[in-house]
């Protein structure tokens, strides 16, 4: 792919670039959903995600080889619903739905059999070669949290046991450190 050469952060690459970011990401989701994680990796010269709301990096292949594998294990059926891209001088913007069933664990937290509809923002960041460098994704992850336990019987007792098992999952999971990468910003220069 050839060099974007935008200098500004409001010039934007032209069209074929443009074009050619789009169809990346548009394979790269593709490729997610067919847990095609060969092809997925592909489209990084070194895999790296960044998970806002976890304030957690996966970086590198075997790194991003066991995130995959981990939230394939708690919802095999994973899989996405495109609602809008947006293009900028860097990055390809898209917003989407996640979707899945909790089938598996998830961290700590047992399978409650319930269905989640999430709505997510993610960041895909390009650098100076048109190299894919960064997934950076966004989400409230209190929204997978009341879905998941929504679909939990709260009035029998094995409801009510999974109900303690979750909570007692999602406590265990709280309070870790933030990932350094994620705390170490530099504000960009405005005004200029």
């Amino acid at each position: 792919m050839a060099k974007s050469r935008v200098s500004s952060r409001f010039l934007m690459p032209p069209e074929e670039v443009l074009r050619a970011r789009e169809k990346l990401v548009l394979d790269h989701f593709h490729d997610e959903v067919a847990q095609d994680w060969d092809a997925t990796l592909s489209t990084f010269p070194h895999p790296h995600y960044e998970l806002i709301a976890q304030m957690l990096v996966h970086d590198g292949d075997s790194e991003v080889r066991e995130y995959y594998t981990d939230t394939r294990v708690a919802f095999p059926d994973q899989h996405h619903e495109l609602i809008a891209f947006r293009h900028s001088p860097d990055a390809v913007i898209v917003e989407f739905w996640l979707l899945g069933t909790h089938k598996g664990f998830l961290g700590q937290i047992p399978p409650t059999g319930s269905t989640h509809r999430t709505r997510m923002t993610a960041f895909f960041i390009f650098d100076e070669n048109e190299n894919l460098v960064t997934e950076r994704v966004y989400f409230d992850q209190l929204t997978i949290v009341k879905q998941l336990i929504g679909g939990l019987d709260k009035k029998s007792p094995k409801g009510l046991l999974k109900l303690a098992r979750v909570v007692k999952g999602i406590l265990s999971m709280s309070g870790g450190v933030p990932d350094p990468r994620l705390l170490d910003t530099t504000p960009p220069e405005v005004g200029s």
